[in-house]
């Protein structure tokens, strides 16, 4: 009997050692196998070192939650694209709206102009007919051909803001033509976008030097068909590359008469040469080159 109860009272004294030793503290139980063998560690102190574990109640009022740093990088991305100006939409006088993108320093909307009033309302009449529209001195707007699905040309008196016969001779009383903000390019700003275009690689050769600009700044549709090489009118759908996209509306002349839709786009420019003839822009279908 002795040797038996021997034998548990001997396995006790192995196993736990003293009767009287104190509670293991943390370090002692996770040296066993690096591990609180998920168990649930109560009562911890707010930390103080860099190596301190934290609580879960220090942790959510210390760090922010996955929801608020989603929250967070959404508000910064919104204030990064609110600052982002070089591509977005301007509404003009009439409440019509234009895409515009940056060209180095400038920005250029890349639609046509739909207003039909000066900046501070004043109307710009339509004008129709084409005896009406060769005695002008002033001015006016008319859809091509008179068709109103098409885009509205104007004619020079308006682009300059010329609305009656006093602004026609003394220039500080003409209107604003362009939108707040906007104005229509000189003779020089259509130099530096020439410029900064053949520099940066829009030719349709990719060289940066000369003049082949043509195919960068056209639409990709509307335009007569052409075989030269790098001119607007061969294979259209590589058109457009500078996102420019000027549409062949072609022109109205001094006559009345409407023409070239499909073969060029007119672009006006507010640089006068002599008396009421002004400086302009060009593209021609079958041309590779940036016209003016």
């Amino acid at each position: 009997t002795t040797q038996l109860l021997s034998v548990p009272y001997a396995l006790y004294a192995e196993n736990s050692g003293s009767a009287t030793s104190a509670t293991p503290n943390l370090e002692a139980v996770l040296a066993e196998n690096n591990s609180a063998n998920n168990q649930q560690i109560k009562d911890l102190q707010d930390p103080t070192e860099a190596q301190d574990a934290v609580t879960k109640n220090y942790a959510e009022t210390q760090f922010y939650s996955q929801i608020e740093v989603d929250a967070l990088i959404a508000h910064r991305q919104s204030q990064i694209d609110d600052l982002d100006t070089s591509s977005g939409s301007s509404t003009d006088q009439d409440g019509n709206t234009y895409d515009y993108l940056t060209y180095g320093d400038q920005v250029w909307t890349v639609e046509n102009a739909e207003m039909a009033t000066y900046r501070d309302g004043t109307p710009i009449p339509q004008v129709t007919d084409n005896t009406e529209w060769s005695n002008l001195t002033t001015g006016a707007w008319s859809y091509y051909g008179n068709d109103p699905t098409k885009p509205r040309l104007y004619n020079w008196f308006a682009v300059m803001g010329i609305h009656d016969t006093a602004s026609l001779l003394d220039a500080s009383l003409r209107k604003e033509f362009a939108p707040e903000g906007w104005h229509v390019p000189s003779f020089d700003e259509w130099i530096t976008l020439e410029n900064y275009l053949i520099a940066n690689g829009y030719n349709f050769d990719q060289t940066t030097t000369g003049n082949k600009i043509a195919k960068a700044m056209a639409s990709t549709t509307g335009w007569y068909n052409s075989t030269n090489a790098g001119a607007i009118g061969n294979d259209q759908s590589l058109n457009n590359s500078s996102g420019f996209n000027a549409p062949p509306e072609g022109y109205r002349a001094d006559n009345g008469s409407f023409n070239n839709e499909g073969n060029n786009a007119f672009l006006w420019s507010s640089t006068v040469i002599s008396g009421v003839y002004v400086d302009h822009r060009l593209l021609y279908h079958d041309q590779r080159y940036l016209v003016g």
